[in-house]
Parts: C-alpha cells; sequence; structure tokens
C-alpha cells in the first residue's frame, strides 16, 4: 500500500528525478509537473496527498501556483527554495504553504517534513464539546468545518489542526515551542514565523476584529491561548 501520492513540481528534471528516487525507496507513489501550467493540470485531474513546490518556476511563481491551489484544496504543500530569508518563509507560508525547506537539503530532512505535514490531528476537544461557538463562528471538530452564520468557512489541515490543538486547552497559554512540536512535530521548535502567519490567518477566518483579537490571544514572549466566551 502507498504511504501517499506526492506531486513534485520543480523545472529541474535532474531533481525531479533524485526526489522521486528517495521518495519512492520509501514506498509514496510520485508524480511530476515541470512547469506551472502542467501542475495546474495535475491538480485538476487527479488527487494528491502533498505536494513539493519549488517557489522559482518559470511562467507563475510557486508562490501564485500556491495560491491557486488553496482556492480549491487544503492538501499539504511544502514550498522548496534556494532563499532562507524570514520574509521569504513567511510570504510561502502566507501564500497558504504548511512548511518551507531550503535547497539544498538531504533525504532524510525532506523526509521528515513530509511525514510532519501529512500527520492529521481531528481531534475532538478533551471537555467533551463536538462543535465550540465563538461569536457568530461556529467550530464542528468531528466533521472539521466551520461556519460563519450561513458560510462555510475554508480552513487549510494545518490550520484546523492548530485551531484543534487550542480548542483541547482552552483558556491556557501554550508556549511556541508545544505549539510547534503538537501541530507541525517533534523535530520544530525554533519556527515562531510559522506561528505568526498561522496565528494570523486564523484570526481573519475566526475573529470579528482580526486586528483586536477577541478569542486567539497573543501572550507576548511566551505564546498563545483561546479564551473561551464566558
Amino acid at each position: 500500500m502507498s504511504e501517499g501520492h506526492i506531486l513534485i513540481v520543480d523545472d529541474e528534471a535532474q531533481f525531479r528525478r533524485v526526489i522521486r528516487t528517495a521518495l519512492a525507496a520509501k514506498g509514496y507513489e510520485v508524480s511530476e509537473a515541470r512547469s506551472s501550467t502542467e501542475a495546474m493540470e495535475r491538480i485538476r485531474a487527479a488527487k494528491y496527498d502533498l505536494a513539493l513546490l519549488d517557489i522559482n518556476m518559470p511562467e507563475m511563481t510557486g508562490i501564485e501556483i500556491c495560491r491557486e491551489i488553496r482556492k480549491n484544496s487544503e492538501m499539504p504543500i511544502i514550498m522548496l527554495t534556494v532563499r532562507n530569508t524570514e520574509s521569504d518563509k513567511v510570504e510561502a507560508l502566507d501564500a497558504g504553504a504548511d512548511d518551507y525547506i531550503t535547497k539544498p537539503f538531504g533525504a532524510r530532512e525532506l523526509l521528515a517534513r513530509i511525514r510532519a505535514a501529512l500527520r492529521r490531528s481531528a481531534i475532538t476537544p478533551e471537555y467533551g464539546v463536538p462543535q465550540l461557538q465563538l461569536g457568530g463562528v461556529e467550530i464542528d471538530f468531528s466533521s472539521r468545518q466551520v461556519r460563519a452564520g450561513s458560510e462555510e468557512v475554508r480552513l487549510t489541515s494545518k490550520e484546523f489542526d492548530l485551531l484543534s490543538y487550542f480548542a483541547t486547552h482552552p483558556n491556557k497559554t501554550l508556549t511556541h515551542r508545544e505549539l510547534l512540536q503538537a501541530v507541525w512535530g517533534p523535530d520544530y521548535g525554533d519556527e515562531q514565523e510559522y506561528l505568526r502567519v498561522f496565528i494570523n490567518r486564523l484570526r481573519k477566518k475566526i475573529e470579528r476584529s482580526p486586528k483586536n483579537p477577541k478569542y486567539l490571544l497573543t501572550e507576548p514572549w511566551v505564546g498563545y491561548r483561546l479564551r473561551l466566551p464566558e
């Protein structure tokens, strides 16, 4: 049985060949796209469990492809790039990527990132409530759906995993490291820019005033806290 179907989007044939070999050896089914056009055609035609997406693509950039994918898909996306500044990471994550890895990288590191990205929490809150109401937003943890009134609010899998973890620890300050290791995996802990981006995205989706949040609060220098309605 396949460990998952992964799409590699990169215009370098040698790079795709090396990654395909490493992934296939670990039981993954692998497809390739060498251009943004081919990538979008493949995504429309088949279902993938994860995409490895190079930022420096011809035609559309990897950032633009990521935004297009996010319009209709919640599959995990790992961005690949030779750039390693914080602004580059933030741009990739803000476009909808779940993770970011800098070239060159080893097969072990890539496989660890893939395993972390494919994790699925589907957590039911420990306090026994299958749904949570935050103002006009209703969160159903069993179906992993979020609604604001009659409108469905689309969360990526990683966004929902983060929100679910907050819900299992209501009204408690969670440190940056705890959140990163719980949602991204045990190899994470220092990537605070990940949390800043994902918290901002969640606030835009569940808070009436994202710049003045009522529920998803920042605890300066420590972490974040989900404050439940009284």
